[in-house]
């Protein structure tokens, strides 16, 4: 698979499959876009205590990286789990430049502990912060109320039709606990429809810059 290295507006990267026509992160700004959906209205939707996590599409590790960054300064415990069936090379990862825009190169470890980990066990990268990778694909799982937070991450809708649809967003609601909650950059009305359909209560919030809306759907 050809992967291109691109820099976004913010002066993050992201990476490009050109045979998809879709990239990684948003072209408007790689770290804003993370930032503002995947923490912002994401993680801190939790203010403290034990925070069990899937993410769907682990790709670049920038969302793992800065949920692990919120934990260095705030009382969070972190269980981490990440779907990523077509893993990224890592001559393509040790180029990503986001620790030296994050001022975080002090965990260049840690962020290359993420890529490296074996896959389907759980690393204790620090006591506040576990993490698991798997080999699979979103289809494949059959979670039962085991998370507090989901990070829905896939390629968007035009790219990956298959990851949007109602059988996957059954299973995404049966994997989060009551009260839990899924982010996502895609605002696109059927994804929403979709999301409603399953059981998810669903908010229209501000998008990250260079989009007008996001959506998060909470378990009721």
């Amino acid at each position: 698979m050809d992967i291109n290295l691109i820099t976004t507006q913010d002066g993050s990267h992201t990476l490009e499959v050109p045979s998809l026509k879709e990239r990684y992160h948003s072209i408007h700004g790689a770290i804003q876009e993370s930032k503002h959906v995947f923490i912002e209205m994401g993680l801190r939707h939790f203010s403290s205590g034990y925070i069990s996590i899937l993410e769907v599409g682990f790709g670049t590790g920038l969302n793992a990286f800065l949920t692990f960054l919120e934990t260095t300064d705030k009382e969070i415990l972190i269980s981490y789990h990440a779907l990523e069936p077509f893993p990224l090379p890592f001559s393509c990862t040790t180029k990503l430049n986001y620790l030296q825009l994050l001022e975080a190169e002090k965990f260049q470890e840690i962020f290359n502990s993420m890529h490296h980990a074996p896959w389907n066990q759980t690393i204790q990268i620090t006591p506040k912060y576990k993490f698991q990778k798997l080999p699979c694909q979103v289809q494949e799982t059959n979670y039962k109320t085991e998370f507090e937070l989901i990070y829905y991450d896939a390629f968007a809708p035009h790219a990956q039709a298959e990851m949007w649809n109602k059988s996957i967003f059954s299973k995404m609601v049966k994997a989060l606990k009551s009260g839990g909650i899924l982010v996502t950059y895609c605002a696109k009305g059927d994804v929403r429809r979709t999301m409603q359909k399953v059981g998810f209560q669903v908010q229209k919030l501000p998008g990250p810059p260079g989009k007008r809306e996001m959506l998060r759907g909470i378990k009721p």
